[in-house]
């Protein structure tokens, strides 16, 4: 573990909300851009039935062949890769110019490059990679990636507590089917492996601007009275022993301001609470509206299903135009938000592009 905190005399003062410091007390000036696309590269879900709608659109059915002896012609349909694990592709456009981005890996070493792979998507483009946090089910696919681009530099913006060790210990008899019984210790992510696959680590702390106009929040600022973190099961290695770890205070989130019509905000697991992930958002910016609302909002299992209600009010209340809950977000949580939100939830797939314009200049 690379001990960020230094050595706290108290588990309560280490992980205790914070204000992010620097740029994160003044608004930031989030440049305007005229499109964003977000392509789901790794979710739990991948439903190659479903339908393209205005601004969404699905990968065809055919998406995938790979060598099946069984068959006739020696091939099949394969599909596309879903597991528990997240990753996306960002690109924003303003005018001619664009640039693309990958936020967060999935969970596996050759999913997302896979995915890749079987939707033509050139990861040689990419500009950088933005990890949202440290756990194993965002970071996995660092190994597929510099496998399809080979080992040249690629900048990878990341929180400095991602090298923390966790685990899950679960209290006597209730058990979540570990392999090893009743913990779980979570593989953590090497430094020095990311920079001998060809990636040029760089740590941030508080919120960076990268090119194209894309905002990574840095440490969200905890407002709300119901996104608790993490329970007591979740812990981390302080360099004696281990301590609950309730804020993941590693987690965070890109943000990116559409002309005329809001902010898209794209979460990893939002263990920063998705409503303080959003209003962080919306204040770090000045922006006041919420365009999209995309990614994982890890609002199942029992430690986060009381909080689904107040969430949800909040969402509605943030009235986005486009919210794709994935991931970690479970399915009472899916069918509350539907419910909530019918002119706007989108149900997640792999391989599934979301697109947002600014509003045509000169339009009636």
């Amino acid at each position: 573990m690379c001990d960020d905190h230094g050595h706290p005399a108290a588990e309560a003062a280490w992980s205790a909300p914070r204000v992010a410091e620097g740029p994160a007390v003044d608004p930031v000036t989030l440049p305007e851009v005229d499109e964003v696309t977000v392509t789901t590269m790794v979710d739990n879900t991948f439903d190659a039935l479903l339908a393209s709608a205005e601004g969404v659109t699905r990968a065809p059915v055919g998406t995938g062949r790979t060598a099946a002896p069984q068959f006739a012609g020696g091939e099949t349909v394969a599909g596309l890769r879903a597991e528990h694990g997240f990753s996306a592709l960002v690109t924003v456009r303003t005018g001619n110019a664009s640039s693309t981005l990958l936020f967060d890996t999935g969970a596996s070493p050759d999913a997302l490059a896979v995915n890749a792979e079987r939707l033509g998507v050139d990861v040689g483009g990419l500009q950088g990679v933005v990890l949202s946090h440290g756990h194993f089910d965002h970071a996995g696919g660092f190994d597929g990636l510099a496998r399809l681009r080979g080992r040249s530099g690629l900048p990878l913006t990341l929180h400095p507590a991602v090298w923390t060790r966790r685990r899950l210990e679960l209290p006597t008899g209730e058990r979540l089917e570990l392999p090893t019984g009743e913990r779980l210790e979570m593989p953590t992510l090497s430094r020095a492996a990311l920079e001998r696959e060809g990636f040029e680590v760089i740590e941030r702390r508080q919120p960076s601007l990268l090119a194209g106009g894309v905002l990574i929040t840095g440490e969200v600022d905890r407002v709300t009275e119901f996104e608790h973190g993490m329970p007591r099961a979740h812990q981390a290695w302080d360099g004696s022993g281990w301590r609950h770890d309730p804020l993941v205070i590693d987690d965070q989130a890109l943000v990116i301001n559409v002309r005329g019509r809001g902010l898209v905000v794209v979460t990893g697991c939002g263990h920063a609470g998705v409503v303080n992930i959003v209003r962080h958002a919306m204040r770090l910016t000045g922006v006041g509206s919420l365009l999209a609302l995309i990614g994982g909002f890890h609002l199942s299992g029992a430690a986060f299903e009381p909080v689904i209600g107040p969430t949800v009010a909040a969402l509605t209340e943030l009235a986005p135009e486009l919210i794709v809950p994935g991931h970690c977000t479970g399915w009472r949580a899916q069918h509350t938000l539907a419910a909530a939100l019918p002119g706007a939830w989108v149900q997640t797939s792999v391989g599934t592009t979301y697109t947002l314009k600014a509003p045509q200049t000169g339009a009636a």
